[in-house]
């Protein structure tokens, strides 16, 4: 006699109608705590959120052509052309789909729901008969601060002859919008990176929009403590477009207040200074951080009256990082003007 034949018809039904919950249960409940899909962007079915991370305002590139190497000291990759660089809110998802699911049949569902958005698609590695070198492209997902429920090498670990890649674009009043798709097998379960057989999908959406200022002014009071104590003071109030050397509007505040520094304190003579990531040539940093301490002096000189002679412009490129150049807030540390006491 089976177990279901000893309960009464009553019985069955409510022990069917309590299982209910249980096979309709959304596998959403397995998503890692604190995250969600974005609005405009659908989930593979049965997938799960296995990694997650939000930022407000990120910078970013995004590959639009073949992949041609990857520099494990300083992080730089390379590409057929250059990235698209963008600045916005940045959200990075990573999903699992366990079972028989084959990244490219990943990536073919997440172009078709961009599609429908009315994304256009600006690279497919499936389609560039080029995408044949691999070698360390993943190896920056293994590095990427994210929050997840598998290792952080469940992505970089994979196997290369999985790899598939595509990015897309939407154009908006509001503002553009650009998604990154890189997808990976595994062809069997890995205890050690706590992955399961089937495929991963690492998705970051950005969408382009201008930072809110929110800097928290350095008084000119709080320079002369700070070069009194150290012989020095960064500022990162004063503002460049991205390898340009024209200071930006909102940049005065720091001016003014560097301005007043200068006037406080009648003998004192300061070095100018400028600092870059280390995003391009060292040659071509080094010109751009001498020619914007040469921007800030001529700035201070023209605005404020400040007598030439009491400054001196210099730049020293990367050579002086105060944090890592692999990561975009390191490299925004490293971004900055500093004022050196003579």
């Amino acid at each position: 006699m089976t177990i279901a034949s000893s309960v009464p018809t009553g019985g069955r039904l409510l022990i069917f109608l309590a299982l209910i919950p249980l096979l309709s249960l959304d596998t959403r409940s397995a998503d890692l705590p604190g995250s969600q899909d974005h609005p405009l962007i659908k989930r593979f079915g049965g997938s799960e959120i296995v990694g997650y991370d939000s930022k407000q305002f990120d910078a970013f590139e995004l590959q639009t052509s073949t992949f041609l190497s990857n520099d494990l000291k300083t992080g730089k990759r390379t590409y057929a052309r250059p990235p698209l660089k963008m600045e916005g809110s940045h959200l990075q998802i990573w999903y699992e789909a366990a079972g028989q699911t084959s990244s490219t049949e990943l990536l073919r569902n997440y172009q078709n729901e961009l599609k429908t958005h009315g994304f256009e698609l600006l690279y497919d590695s499936t389609q560039d008969p080029q995408a044949t070198n691999w070698t360390g492209f993943l190896s920056s997902l293994g590095e990427v601060k994210i929050a997840t429920s598998r290792t952080h090498y469940v992505f970089s670990a994979a196997d290369k002859k999985g790899i598939r890649v595509s990015s897309a674009q939407l154009k908006r009043p509001q503002g553009e919008i650009y998604v990154y798709l890189r997808a990976v097998e595994w062809g069997a379960p890995r205890d050690v990176y706590k992955a399961r057989r089937g495929a991963y999908m690492a998705v970051d959406v950005v969408e382009v929009k201008s930072m809110v200022q929110n800097m928290v002014r350095v008084s000119a009071q709080e320079m002369s403590q700070a070069i009194q104590s150290s012989g020095k003071v960064a500022l990162y109030g004063i503002f460049f477009d991205t390898a340009k050397a024209e200071i930006k509007p909102e940049s005065k505040p720091a001016l003014d207040e560097i301005a007043k520094l200068l006037s406080i304190d009648s003998k004192l003579k300061l070095h100018v200074v400028g600092h870059t990531d280390n995003v391009g040539e060292f040659d071509s940093n080094l010109a751009l951080s001498k020619r914007r301490a040469e921007a800030v002096v001529a700035a201070l000189v023209r605005d404020y009256g400040i007598n030439a002679s009491r400054l001196t412009p210099n730049g020293v490129a990367y050579l002086a990082p105060v944090a890592v150049n692999t990561t975009e807030e390191g490299r925004a540390k490293n971004r900055r003007v500093e004022l050196v006491a003579k």
